[in-house]
Order: structure tokens, then sequence, then C-alpha cells
């Protein structure tokens, strides 16, 4: 008797499952309204970061000058 050979199937990944289920769940509208929201909340957080950054060079050229 010969085992059956194994297979491998890859799973989806996380990003693919929750996109998968969102559609099952939200309409078209609400699908781009939660992703248009989810985009400007990586705006916020990319300009926050900007922000502290140019906090710190103008800090350090204040320090400098002092």
């Amino acid at each position: 008797m010969h085992a059956a050979p194994v297979r491998a199937h890859a799973l989806p990944s996380v990003t693919t499952a929750l996109r998968a289920v969102e559609s099952l769940l939200l309409g078209g509208g609400q699908r781009t309204a939660r992703r248009n929201a989810w985009n400007a909340v990586l705006e916020d957080r990319r300009r926050a970061k900007d922000r502290v950054e140019a906090e710190h060079v103008l800090r350090a050229v204040a320090d400098h000058r002092s």
C-alpha cells in the first residue's frame, strides 16, 4: 500500500482573506468609503511623521546656532 502524496496548498494571505470577507459583507460604496478612510489615516500618519522629522531638524539648527 502506497501513501498518497502530500500536496501543499498556499494559504491566502490575511489581507486577501479580509478583502474576501469585506466584499461579502459590504456593498461597493461602503467598501470604497472604508478604503478612502483608511488611506486618509495613512496619509495623516505620514504627515505626522514628517512634522516630527521637521521639528528635529529645526531643533538641531537652533541648537547649532546657540
